[in-house]
């Protein structure tokens, strides 16, 4: 949900589709994809605050490991489109200090770019 949400801010392009449609296959969630994407439409300007929102609400179940994994393969399907851009990468951050992780993510973001 997350990925799509934050695809979603500046508008989908094919790339960004073409991931979304990949992760979905991948972890057999084709009818949640569809659900994200109904999520989305009933009011776009607001889809990333209300994802925030709910996200908040369930964080705790899950360990600092598994947070910080979240945010990663969200990153690191950003990167794979060949760019993130500024808002993707804010919205990131502001999921991460959301969750607790701003400092786990971030120095995930500079080890990557000192490693390429």
């Amino acid at each position: 949900m997350l990925k799509s949400v934050i695809f979603n801010y500046h508008g989908l392009d094919e790339d960004e589709q073409k991931i979304l449609k990949e992760t979905a296959e991948q972890i057999n969630g084709t009818e949640e994809l569809h659900w994200v994407n109904q999520f989305i439409l009933e009011d776009d300007l607001s889809a990333f605050d209300r994802a925030r929102g709910f996200f908040n609400t369930i964080i705790g179940e899950f360990s600092k490991e598994q947070r910080l994994e979240i945010i990663r393969q969200i990153w690191d399907a950003n990167r794979s489109k060949g760019y993130v851009s500024e808002i993707e990468a804010t919205s990131l951050l502001k999921i991460a200090k959301d969750w607790g992780i701003q400092s786990d993510f971030i120095a995930y973001v500079r080890s990557i770019r000192n490693n390429t």
